[in-house]
């Protein structure tokens, strides 16, 4: 019986989340309401608030999720790339190509702009800290496997990478026309100036 309960509960979590990306879609985050989310999920709003406090935590989650995606990805290839570089820049593709299927570059835009307004510094904070400690999982296998020097602090390298990283995101989706190969390009550039410094 508690084993039917989780299954409706993730269904109903899952049918928020495919609901609220459908209307973030068609009308903005800012103007979808949790009223109107419950609705198309066919949740009330209370349930809807249960789940996930507000609007932006369903954001958080959206994010998370296609983060997790990404590393799942780039995991299950992970043999496959014989140098630092060509890993971290796929995970990078990766993580982008996930987070924009799971909300487009509008919704990016609007959140950048709440990010600079602190107004999602928290729930972001949590989902950065997750994609950070994976990032740093990936080094250290990078280190295991003799790509990188055992000589520096796999958090600290993660930490900054991550940074930059939303750095050249932001770039990337508040331009006119977004230019994924220039994007790419960048974190290259990026990737190879931090690895050439920690080469075993």
């Amino acid at each position: 019986m508690r084993g039917l309960r989780e299954k409706q509960k993730e269904q109903r979590k899952e049918a928020i989340l495919v609901a609220a990306m459908s209307l973030f879609d068609s009308h903005g985050y800012s103007a979808t309401t949790v009223e109107q989310i419950a609705a198309a999920a066919g949740v009330s709003p209370p349930t809807v608030f249960n789940y996930f406090g507000n609007k932006q935590e369903i954001i958080f989650a959206l994010v998370d999720r296609a983060d997790r995606s990404a590393i799942h990805d780039i995991r299950s290839r992970m043999a496959t790339f014989d140098n630092a570089v060509d890993a971290l820049c796929n995970l990078q593709a990766a993580v982008m190509r996930y987070e924009l299927e799971a909300l487009p570059i509008p919704i990016w835009r609007d959140l950048m702009s709440l990010s600079v307004n602190g107004s999602s510094s928290a729930g972001m904070v949590e989902t950065d800290k997750r994609l950070v400690s994976e990032i740093a999982g990936l080094l250290r296998e990078l280190q295991g496997r003799g790509m990188l020097s055992a000589g520096f602090d796999p958090e600290t390298v993660a930490d900054f990478l991550n940074d930059y990283a939303i750095l050249l995101f932001a770039r990337f989706v508040h331009q006119d026309e977004p230019d994924e190969a220039a994007h790419a390009l960048q974190v290259r550039r990026v990737a190879e100036l931090v690895f050439t410094g920690l080469r075993p």
